[in-house]
């Protein structure tokens, strides 16, 4: 996000300690591995998703709470904008969306009235789109706005989150000292059990080696999970509401393991 290196460079430009970069998760080792100039990494902190301004901003469109144009880009210098895609994608695309990053249970309905609508109406802004999915919801009280989850798994899909999210990981892996500790804060249960996942997976030995006498170094275990799932306070979640579904999950790199 172009807006969000410029505040960084803003706040902390001057500070000898930090290097503002600008690029996505997937993109760590291209800016990390210049900066560390052959040393390993002593830690990593992913924090994973949509950031309050973006929220708050009405022009960036990842929110219906504002009328704004309907983008959903975290780099506003490339790619599709929500709009864009939504007026090319197939009912069975969207459908997939739908269901796959936004856990959508009337993912099938949504996507036809979606498509029925932009056919005869450019769907281009963040209000028309809630209000289109509001109207054909249930009129019955939920505790989240019908459009809550069409909004997030368009998101996703448009900035590849989940992919770039399993490609971060695994270079952070690969860039951290043994000893060195990998941090992780997402936001909702999609990227929360991709975290959990790659952390289960790279905690134990590799299933196709498993039982047998010698183990190669490869098929050792390359992490430690550290404590358990931290979640915010109370107190936190009073003075920022929206740290509420946030997750934390922290591990180790274990010393011998395998780059």
């Amino acid at each position: 996000d172009p807006e969000a290196v410029a505040h960084a460079r803003e706040r902390f430009g001057a500070e000898p300690r930090f290097s503002i970069e600008h690029g996505g998760f997937e993109e760590l080792s291209v800016h990390v591995e210049p900066w560390l100039a052959g040393r390993p990494l002593a830690g990593v902190l992913l924090d994973i998703g949509v950031s309050s301004p973006q929220l708050d901003s009405a022009e960036r469109g990842f929110s219906f709470a504002k009328d704004g144009p309907l983008d959903m880009r975290m780099n506003i210098q490339q790619g599709l904008t929500a709009a864009e895609w939504l007026a090319d994608a197939s009912q069975a695309e969207l459908t997939r969306v739908l269901a796959k990053y936004g856990e959508e249970p009337r993912a099938r309905q949504l996507a036809a009235v979606i498509v029925r609508e932009r056919d005869n109406n450019p769907i281009t802004t963040t209000r028309q789109l809630a209000e289109l999915i509001e109207h054909h919801s249930p009129k019955r009280p939920q505790r989240l706005h019908p459009a809550t989850r069409v909004f997030q798994a368009l998101r996703i899909r448009i900035n590849a989150e989940l992919e770039s999210l399993a490609t971060a990981l695994e270079q952070s892996l690969e860039l951290l000292a043994p000893g060195g500790r990998l941090c992780v804060i997402s936001f909702h249960s999609l990227e929360d059990r991709i975290v959990k996942r790659f952390i289960a997976k790279q905690s134990r030995v590799d299933p196709v080696y498993a039982g047998l006498p010698k183990i190669p170094p490869e098929a050792q275990p390359r992490l430690a999970k550290i404590g358990r799932l931290v979640r915010p306070s109370e107190e936190e979640e009073a003075a920022n509401p929206r740290s509420r579904s946030a997750r934390l999950r922290v591990a180790e790199k274990l010393e011998g393991a395998t780059s």
